[in-house]
Formats: structure tokens, sequence, C-alpha cells
């Protein structure tokens, strides 16, 4: 390769790197949301089922007519391709830090390993701050840069009114939170792995659709009906933007397997876990290489019992 040279902070193992060509998946559920939004709420059982199966088969979804405006998340994408074209120094001025941890980056780790991308963090603002000892997040706003705040505001509180809709309806990293909805341009390069057989497959993008990834919470919620999809974002030639939003409990949540999915026959496979620590341990992460893995809800799964007799 002459004089290239990467910095080994973003080189993967060997056996996490992307193939040359990874195949289209097929078969990957499309489901149609709007029975949630129908007056007469006939097909939402049926819909929640549709739900269930695609979240124990694939542990991710697309979804399609799920009353998102199409020009909320149109607007969204405009702000979003703006503020990254905006300068370095300009999009430096509002970089977070492990002391504020909104804003803009372009170092971030994942399993110990760079990720090759910019990204901004931001939470939603309608709700209250919860009272100490929370965790409490500070969004920064870019001060020249009209509409972004209002764009990703309304884009933010959109979609979120989607994730409790599907929350409800489900009674190489994998998403310590409870749902994500991903947005993602035609571009595309998005891999899951697939259960079935282990393989990486590519997720074509669909025009005017979420893809919806089952969280670590939820699996942890089923005790592993429902576990959480393993994915990964491969280099494209051409820029890619995305927008995934992280639906999460409040900080104080003690996480655990429902009272009314556990049973005698089926005991809880997890210890419990407060939300909000486990969320400040992982956050470190993603600012330096650490000397051990982070956390994983791996860490809080109950070892198998053996009977003697």
């Amino acid at each position: 390769m002459g004089g290239l040279s990467m910095d080994q902070a973003f080189v993967q193992a060997p056996e996490h790197r992307a193939k040359p060509s990874v195949a289209e998946a097929d078969g990957i559920p499309v489901i149609d949301l709007s029975p949630l939004f129908a007056a007469d709420g006939v097909d939402v059982d049926a819909l929640a089922a549709e739900v269930g199966r695609a979240s124990q088969d694939w542990g991710f979804f697309v979804v399609v007519r799920h009353a998102v405006p199409e020009e909320v998340v149109a607007r969204a994408a405009e702000a979003q391709r703006a503020f990254f074209a905006l300068p370095p120094a300009r999009r430096a001025a509002v970089a977070r830090s492990e002391a504020a941890q909104m804003g803009y980056y372009a170092s971030d780790h994942t399993q110990n390993v760079r990720d090759w991308k910019e990204a901004f963090d931001l939470v939603p603002t309608r709700h209250p701050p919860p009272p100490p000892p929370a965790v409490v997040l500070d969004n920064k706003w870019p001060d020249d840069l009209p509409g972004f705040r209002e764009a990703m505001e309304e884009y933010g509180e959109a979609v979120e009114e989607l994730a409790p809709d599907l929350a409800l309806g489900l009674g190489h990293h994998k998403d310590a939170c409870a749902l994500t909805v991903l947005y993602q341009d035609a571009v595309g390069g998005l891999d899951v792995r697939r259960r079935c057989d282990g393989e990486w497959v590519r997720v074509r993008p669909i025009p005017q659709s979420f893809i919806i990834n089952v969280g670590d919470i939820v699996q942890v919620w089923s005790n592993d009906r429902y576990e959480s999809a393993e994915h990964r974002v491969a280099v494209n030639v051409e820029e890619r933007f995305s927008m995934p939003f992280f639906f999460y409990p409040a900080s104080y949540t003690m996480v655990e397997p429902l009272e009314e999915i556990v049973s005698e026959e089926s005991p809880a496979r997890y210890n419990p876990y407060c939300w909000g620590k486990f969320f400040s341990t992982r956050k470190n992460g993603d600012f330096k290489k650490l000397d051990v893995d982070n956390i994983q809800i791996a860490h809080f799964r109950k070892k198998a019992l053996v009977h003697i007799q």
C-alpha cells in the first residue's frame, strides 16, 4: 500500500472485519403500523403479534405508515447535513466531553475500537429533568445555524411518540436501550447478523421507513424471548447519514425480567441492574479505549445452576 497507513485505533479484529461484499437480506419483516392509529383499533392485537414474531425471529424489523410526517424527517435530515457541512472549528464549538456528554464528536468507541464516523448527540427536551441522583444530560446547540435546533427537536418529539407505541406492542454491537428507531438515507450500509445462520446481511433502505432494533433492555425484560440484534455499519465511498433514536427508561429504573414473563419453569436469567448506573458506565467507553470490555448485559446473566443427585 506504499506510504498509506491507518491509525490502529480504527482497526477491527480479523473476525469482525466486513467481507468485500455482503448479501442483501431477504425476508426482513416490513410492518405496516397504520392499525396503531386507526380509530377502531381492531387490528392492534394482530399487529402486536406481528411485531413479537419479528422481534423473536430477527431482533429487528422495518416499519412503514408509521405516522411520523415525511416533512418532519426531511427537515431533520436537511438540518443534519447542514451541520456536518460546517467547518471543523464551528462543529467543534459544540463538542461533547466526559463532563458534558451531549453534542458533536468525531471520536467514539464501539467494542473498544474507534468508530469511523462523526455524530451529534442530543436528548428530547419536552420532559422536565429528573430529580437527583438521576443522570441529567444537557443539549448543546450551534448558535449560528438557524433552524437546526427546531428541526431536531421536532423530529425527536415525533419519533419519541412512535417509540412508546412500539414498546407497548412488544409487551457488531447491540444497543443497550429498549428500542432503537433508525432513519437511514439511500446510501445504506447497515448490516445485521442473521439469527438463523450467523451471517452478516445488508438491510436495504426503504423510502419513508424506519428500522426498529430490539435493544438489550427488551432482551432482559423478555427474559431472552426477544434478543437484541447485533449490527454494524460498513464504510461507504459516499457519505452516509442516519438518525438513530434510542428509547431509554428513566435512569432510576431497575432492569430485570418482568414478573409476568418468569415462572418456576422459566426462571429469571438476569440479575437486576440500575439503568442509570449501567448507562454512565457504558458511556465512559465512548471516550477512550478501555483495558477491559465495556459493560454488557451478559455481565448480569445468572449462571446456570447444576443439580447433582
